[in-house]
């Protein structure tokens, strides 16, 4: 799968993810279609995947028996370090810490690894 591919699957499943987790009616910027996703967001996807498809292969497939708190807790950081990549200045809320997520956000982030990880099967 080429990287746009993977950032196209990294928006289906947070889309997927917020759709299913999120309490309420979700900000029309979490759902945004691809087509309609910014540059930088879709490069940060992409790079997200790729951190995370990495990882599965470095480990052989084992990452797979990581828990799902250590799941979401890496596509959070890898995340984070987008963010910090492309604003100079993000705002807090962009870079939590992943205890300071909402819960939503959490097992929605756990999904995005896991979708990227049966893409890989």
């Amino acid at each position: 799968m080429s990287q746009v591919e993977g950032a196209r699957l990294f928006r289906e499943a947070w889309i997927a993810g917020v759709r299913e987790h999120f309490p309420g009616e979700p900000k029309p910027g979490y759902v945004t279609p691809w087509e309609d996703t910014p540059d930088w967001e879709r490069q940060a996807a992409g790079a997200v995947y790729e951190q995370v498809r990495q990882l599965l292969e470095v480990s052989a497939g084992h990452a797979s028996r990581l828990t799902s708190e250590q799941k979401s807790r890496f596509v959070a950081t890898c995340w984070n370090a987008q963010m910090f990549k492309h604003f100079e200045n993000p705002k807090p809320g962009y870079v939590a810490d992943w205890s300071d997520l909402p819960e939503w956000q959490q097992k929605t982030d756990t999904d995005i690894f896991e979708a990227i990880e049966k893409s890989l099967k």
